[in-house]
């Protein structure tokens, strides 16, 4: 990962729930639907604002048995594309949970 870490968060417009391994998450704002299989619910669930992207990867890396490069690639990928549709939060910073004081 690059020493310019990233941070992601859920977006506060979303309703979700875990189902085992895997996750369901819709977008209240035009009603995207996603189901994530088990290596995006792990991603899913790490994704709280102040866990380092780095960190997510190496968690990644550790659930599934697979290289630093391409659970970097696998996670960006995911990252992006749900940051496409809102459903996470991409910072250069940590992000401030919206109901903390």
């Amino acid at each position: 990962m690059p020493s310019t870490d990233k941070y992601v968060a859920k977006s506060p417009a979303i309703a979700s729930r875990i189902l085992g391994d895997e996750a369901i998450v819709m977008s209240t704002v035009d009603s995207t639907l996603f189901t994530l299989n088990p290596t995006g619910t792990v991603i899913w669930e790490a994704a709280d604002g102040h866990t380092p992207l780095s960190r997510i990867v190496e968690k990644v890396c550790m659930e599934f048995d697979i290289g630093i490069e391409q659970a970097g690639a696998d996670v960006k990928e995911f990252v992006d594309k749900l940051a496409e549709h809102g459903i996470l939060l991409v910072s250069d910073q940590p992000i401030p949970r919206k109901d903390a004081p």
